[in-house]
């Protein structure tokens, strides 16, 4: 078992950093010129330096420092660890947003420029060119830091289990880390998907069919990822804080993503489609859509929960 952990650490390990370099590279580039010159100039600005460097920096030390936490303290491990990923990431994300943007002869925090870019969207960045500044809405920084915190918590509690499973010999939770694997992977393909194209909105309410079902997507699989996390975390507990929980804590996650929409577009919803089904009932602004999203949320996170406990049988 000792040489399969230490190829599964190094290969980890390495596909880690791997996914890293680019986020990295953009902090580094970032960090560089605000070195030199005290700002970034705007058509210099890296997309997305926040919250992806941060994030990546922190998951990056988190594995390394995971195989010395579990030797010294088992199963108190994991929650080391993800208290010095969570702490190094909003260690680096304030560092970060603090940066200055230069835009012709405004300096901005790199936070407003950030919120402008989120604000944009591909279509709208084609037609006026750069996002110009906008009075900053803090309320994106739910998506951003929320998006973060998922992925630091679900790799670390991946690189977990499988230390355990490997350091103990025991295989009980192999199919139930699998899963958790299957699930963190698929969000963050989405994550980066998305970075890339916003997943093609318009720059309207009424976003296109491929749109819609793209951030459909997102928002079940962030939801049921965060909920398989859990469901490996609270494993061996009573029922309702093994099976029950998890499935409040996925619909939750997706619900708060809703809210961070919510705040972010001035008390609107991305509307998914024409019709009655779509459109917001009366004056909440969530739609049927809406609320079957986050059903299906909840539907796939009690599948996946009863699969990972019978799985562990």
């Amino acid at each position: 078992m000792k040489k399969q952990y230490r190829m599964f650490f190094i290969v980890s390990f390495t596909i880690l950093v791997i996914m890293s370099l680019y986020p990295i590279y953009m902090g580094v580039a970032a960090f560089i010129a605000y070195f030199q010159n005290g700002f970034i100039n705007s058509e210099e600005y890296p997309k997305y330096i926040i919250p992806y460097t941060p994030m990546c920096i922190a998951v990056i030390v988190s594995a390394l420092l995971l195989p010395v936490l579990y030797r010294l303290s088992k199963r108190f491990a994991v929650l080391f660890d993800s208290v010095i990923g969570i702490s190094l990431f909003f260690a680096g994300e304030l560092f970060f947003e603090q940066i200055k943007v230069a835009e012709d002869y405004q300096k901005l925090p790199l936070d407003s420029w950030q919120y402008s870019l989120c604000v944009a969207t591909p279509e709208v960045l084609q037609s006026i060119g750069e996002p110009i500044y906008a009075d900053n809405n803090p309320a994106y920084k739910i998506h951003f830091y929320l998006i973060a915190i998922v992925i630091i918590l679900s790799i670390i509690g991946i690189l977990y289990g499988f230390t355990r499973m490997y350091k103990e010999g025991s295989v009980k939770n192999r199919k139930a880390l699998i899963a958790q694997t299957i699930c963190t992977v698929l969000f963050i393909s989405l994550c980066i998907f998305a970075c890339f194209t916003a997943f093609y909105r318009n720059g309207t309410r009424y976003i296109s069919p491929l749109s819609a079902f793209l951030t459909g997507t997102f928002f079940i699989v962030f939801g049921v990822t965060f909920g398989s996390c859990f469901s490996c975390w609270m494993y061996g507990k009573k029922p309702f804080l093994s099976f029950f929980l998890p499935v409040i804590v996925s619909a939750a996650t997706t619900i708060i993503m809703y809210i961070g929409e919510f705040l972010l577009m001035d008390g609107a919803l991305f509307v998914f489609g024409r019709g009655i089904f779509f459109e917001p009932l009366g004056r909440m602004p969530f739609s049927l859509c809406d609320i079957a999203i986050v059903l299906v949320t909840a539907g796939i996170s009690c599948v996946l929960n009863r699969f990972i406990a019978q799985a562990r049988k």
